[in-house]
């Protein structure tokens, strides 16, 4: 998984808002692995709304819900600090690393229906 580099922050500016592009629409899995607290599903294919990385405050951003009175919330998680970022453009997923090794990985799927 490495379509754009895990140091190129403008990479991951430019990689994450072509994901909102090309998966708009789409489902989104969020997974979060931390050695204090263990491996957790945060959220299980809900409707994906936006990710980006933001370089001012040097945190990435995945949020889902907002877009149907099914999911009218708008749920953010946060990666604050990132020390690595992987995108793979082609799968529709990708990875952020903080500083103290917690790892969230997001995958997109086609949208459910019903």
């Amino acid at each position: 998984m490495a379509d754009t580099s895990t140091t190129n922050r403008q990479g991951w500016v430019e990689g994450l808002d072509r994901l909102t592009k090309d998966r708009e629409g789409h489902d989104v899995t969020i997974e979060v692995l931390d050695r204090s607290f263990g491996d957790q599903r945060e959220v299980e294919r809900l409707p994906f709304a936006y990710t980006a990385y933001d370089l001012k405050d040097d945190v990435v951003v995945v949020a889902v819900g907002g877009r149907s009175s099914s999911h009218p919330v708008v749920l953010r998680h946060m990666v604050p600090h990132p020390r690595e970022v992987d995108i793979d453009l082609d799968a529709g997923a990708f990875r952020a690393v903080e500083q103290d090794g917690t790892t969230t990985i997001v995958t997109f799927f086609p949208p459910s229906r019903g």
